[in-house]
């Protein structure tokens, strides 16, 4: 009987629960993606809900997909590894920053997010994933800088501040209101290709539009928040390319102080390993 012919008992559906009883929404989060590395198929099974949906197009939805991949990753010959960097929650939603990399492809940098269910586990999938690169030029790589999650009575007015500085400046609706969002020329960027300041942006962008090259953000997804961390889902096009913009933010005492990112092409509909969409 093959992986994909296993029948799925509520015994082993609850022993997640039973012998994790305090595990949060984090830990069954990293618990996941740690299976691409330990071949753990019965604790992918256990962790995904039956419905399992999935949003990266190369992949087929269904958690029997997932536990295949896990099963296949296993399978070979160079072993998988899985490093965590940053990991947070928002209601029923865990984001992750994580370095991959797959059977020895080489490593990549993606963003992570879980939908949890009422039952505790993990019902949908989102992610942004892009090679590991080299220091830019400030010397800061995809994954380096502030680790600690602050200010968590203020979530929601960080989220409000990115929501804003997503539609006046990413989005170009009000873009003189750019210095507000940030204390002077303070600003640690962590793009590959960007120096740090709001002058380092500005000469990026600057280069880019030299070159015929646009940077467009049309329609915000997701915007999800814990304390002084915010993280925007966002869709648009890079150089005519259709683009999913993954862009973490850190906020300090209401402005804009760090940011990581993941940009990835949107794969042709042609190529879709399932219809739930990339957002």
């Amino acid at each position: 009987m093959s992986i994909f012919e296993k029948p799925f008992h509520s015994s082993s559906a609850n022993s997640i629960e039973k012998e994790n009883p305090a595990m949060t929404n984090i830990e069954k989060a990293t618990a996941l993606i740690n299976t691409f590395a330990t071949g753990d198929i019965a604790a992918a099974r256990n962790l995904l809900a039956e419905g399992y949906i999935q949003h990266n197009l190369a992949y087929g939805t269904g958690r029997d997909v997932f536990v295949g991949s896990v099963e296949y990753l296993a399978s070979a010959p160079v072993k998988t590894t899985v490093k965590n960097i940053r990991a947070f929650q928002d209601g029923d939603k865990v984001f992750l920053q994580t370095i991959y990399n797959f059977a020895g492809a080489g490593e990549q940098v993606a963003f992570d997010i879980f939908r949890f269910d009422a039952d505790g586990r993990i019902a949908e999938h989102w992610d942004n994933l892009a090679a590991l690169a080299a220091p830019n030029p400030s010397g800061h790589t995809q994954t380096d800088g502030a680790m600690t999650i602050t200010d968590l009575d203020k979530t929601e007015a960080n989220r409000e501040l990115v929501k804003a500085f997503l539609y006046d400046v990413m989005q170009g609706n009000n873009p003189a209101r750019t210095p507000d969002y940030f204390s002077g020329d303070i600003y640690i960027q962590h793009n590959t290709g960007i120096a740090d300041g709001l002058s380092g942006l500005g000469a990026a962008l600057a280069a880019l539009a030299e070159q015929g090259i646009q940077m467009i953000y049309t329609t915000v997804h997701q915007v999800l928040a814990q304390g002084n961390f915010v993280l925007a889902v966002s869709e648009g096009t890079f150089g005519g390319t259709p683009t999913s913009y993954y862009d973490l933010w850190r906020v300090e005492d209401g402005r804009i102080a760090e940011h990581w990112d993941v940009m990835e092409p949107i794969a042709d509909r042609s190529a879709w390993a399932n219809e739930n969409g990339k957002f």
